[in-house]
C-alpha cells in the first residue's frame, strides 16, 4: 500500500476510534486534555510505523494499547498520581501496583459509560457554546482544528484557542469525568442536545459563506446523535432529536440544484429524498413518543418534519396539523422564531392574509430585527396577496441581512420576480 493510501486509512481509523480512545484514557487519567494528548501520541506513532509495518488487523486495539502504555508511563513517572491521590483513592493506588494487563482490563471496561462521560464533559455548561461545539467535534467527532475552522468559517487559531481554553477551564473547574445524576441530568442532557443540533443546523443551512449546505457537518451531528441514542436509550428527547435530524437530512440531495443553488421545500423533487433516512426518522419519532416524549421540543419539531415526509406531494401536506404542532411548541418554548414558523403554516393552511397578520405582529420583536427570514416570509406573503412592490422591498431587505451567498442570490431573484409582478412558492427548506 502506498504511503498516501496508508495515511488515508490512518485518518479513517482515527475518525472512527478517537472518541473511544480519548474516553477510555480520560477515565484513567481524569483529565480530558491529557487524554487527548496521549491519544495524539498514539496517532503519531501509527503515522511513523504503519507505512513500514502495514496496518494492523485491529488498528483500534493497536492505538488503544499504545496510548495505554504511554498513560501508564505517565502515571508512574509524573506527579499525577500524587495530585489525584485523594480524588482517586484506593483505585489509583491499586493501579500503581497493577501489571499492565490489569490496567488494560480496567480501561477497556464499560466503554459505553466512558463515551457517555466524554459527551457530558465536552458539553459541560461551564464552557461557552462555541467552546462546547469545538470540543465536541474535536473529541467525539474526530475532526481536526483545521476541519472545524473550515466548517464554521472562522480562523484556525480561533478554534485552536477555543479548544485549549475549554480544556484548561475543565481542568481548573475540576469538572468531574462522570455522568450526571438526578435533576442535573436533564439540564446537562439539554446542553448536549443543543450542541449536536447546532452542529447539524450549521451543516443543513449554513449561516455564512458560499455554500447553501455543509453535508459533512450534518453527518457528524447525525453520528453523534445516533451514538447518544444508543448510550441513553430511555431518554425520549434524544430520540426526538435523532428523528428530527434523520428526516431533515433525508431532503439533502433535493435541496440544491445542478449549480448548487437552493431549492426550497415546495419545489423539491421528493423522489430525490432519502427514504431510508425518512423511515429511520419515523422509527425514532415513534420511540420518543412511546417513551412519553411526544411533547418534547425536539419530538414536536420531528413531528412537524414527519408531516412533510409523509406527504407524497406538497398539496397533500397537512398544514393545519403543522400549525397545531408549532402552537404546542410555542407554548413549550416561547420564541419569535417559532411564531414566525407558525405564521408560515397558518398561511399555508388558512390563507396568506391570516399568516401575514401573525407576521406583522412580529415586526417589532427585537430578537428578529436582524433575522433575514422575517422580511423573506413577509415578502412571500405580500406577493401572494398581490402586493408586489412591498414584497420586492421586503425580499431585498432580506437579501441584505443574510450572510450566506447562495441564499442572497435566491432572495434577489425573488425580489426581481416580484418586481415583474409574479409570486413564487416559498416555505422552509
Amino acid at each position: 500500500m502506498a504511503a498516501s493510501d496508508t495515511h488515508r486509512a490512518i485518518n479513517a481509523v482515527w475518525r472512527i476510534e478517537s472518541a473511544r480512545l480519548i474516553a477510555g484514557l480520560a477515565r484513567m487519567v481524569r483529565d480530558v486534555g491529557v487524554a487527548e494528548d496521549l491519544a495524539q501520541e498514539a496517532l503519531l506513532a501509527a503515522l511513523e510505523r504503519w507505512p513500514e509495518s502495514g496496518i494492523p488487523d485491529n488498528p483500534g486495539a493497536w492505538l488503544m494499547a499504545t496510548a495505554k502504555r504511554r498513560a501508564i508511563d505517565l502515571l508512574r513517572r509524573s506527579k499525577l498520581l500524587e495530585r489525584k491521590h485523594e480524588e482517586l483513592g484506593r483505585e489509583i493506588e491499586a493501579q500503581q501496583e497493577m501489571a499492565a494487563p490489569d490496567l488494560d482490563a480496567a480501561i477497556d471496561a464499560n466503554i459505553g459509560d466512558d463515551l457517555l462521560r466524554l459527551v457530558f464533559i465536552s458539553c459541560h455548561p461551564v464552557l461557552s457554546t462555541e467552546a462546547r461545539v469545538a470540543l465536541t467535534l474535536r473529541l467525539l467527532g474526530g475532526l481536526t482544528t483545521e476541519e472545524i475552522a473550515r466548517a464554521f468559517l472562522v480562523p484556525e487559531p480561533t478554534v485552536a484557542q477555543r479548544i485549549v481554553r475549554a480544556k484548561r477551564t475543565l481542568a481548573e473547574k475540576r469538572a468531574p469525568f462522570e455522568v450526571p445524576r438526578g435533576a442535573e441530568l436533564a439540564a446537562r442532557l439539554s446542553s448536549v442536545l443543543e450542541v449536536i443540533y447546532l452542529v447539524f443546523n450549521e451543516g443543513y443551512s449554513a449561516t455564512a459563506g458560499d455554500d447553501w449546505m455543509r453535508p459533512a457537518l450534518c453527518g457528524d451531528a447525525l453520528r453523534l446523535g445516533r451514538i447518544l441514542a444508543e448510550l441513553v436509550p430511555r431518554e425520549p428527547e434524544v430520540h426526538g432529536l435523532v428523528a428530527l435530524m434523520e428526516i431533515q437530512a433525508s431532503r439533502s440531495r433535493a435541496r440544491t440544484g445542478p449549480s448548487g443553488e437552493p431549492v426550497l421545500l415546495l419545489d423539491q423533487d421528493r423522489a430525490r429524498w432519502d427514504h431510508v433516512l425518512v423511515r429511520r426518522g419515523l422509527v425514532a419519532l415513534e420511540r420518543a413518543e412511546a417513551l412519553g416524549g411526544a411533547q418534547g421540543p425536539y419530538a414536536l419539531q420531528a413531528a412537524i418534519a414527519a408531516c412533510h415526509a409523509r406527504a407524497r406531494t406538497p398539496a397533500e401536506t397537512d398544514w393545519a396539523r403543522i400549525a397545531e404542532l408549532y402552537e404546542a411548541l410555542a407554548r413549550l418554548t416561547p420564541s419569535p422564531v417559532v411564531e414566525l414558523n407558525r405564521a408560515v403554516a397558518v398561511a399555508m393552511a388558512f390563507g396568506p392574509a391570516a399568516g401575514l397578520e401573525l407576521v406583522d405582529a412580529l415586526t417589532a420583536e427585537p430578537a428578529l430585527r436582524g433575522y433575514h427570514l422575517l422580511p423573506s416570509v413577509r415578502g412571500d406573503l405580500l406577493a401572494k396577496l398581490g402586493r408586489f412592490d412591498e414584497a420586492r422591498a421586503e425580499c431585498a431587505r432580506a437579501a441584505s441581512l443574510t450572510r450566506n451567498a447562495r441564499e442572497r442570490e435566491l432572495l434577489l431573484e425573488r425580489a426581481a420576480a416580484y418586481a415583474r409582478g409574479s409570486a413564487h412558492r416559498s416555505t422552509t427548506s
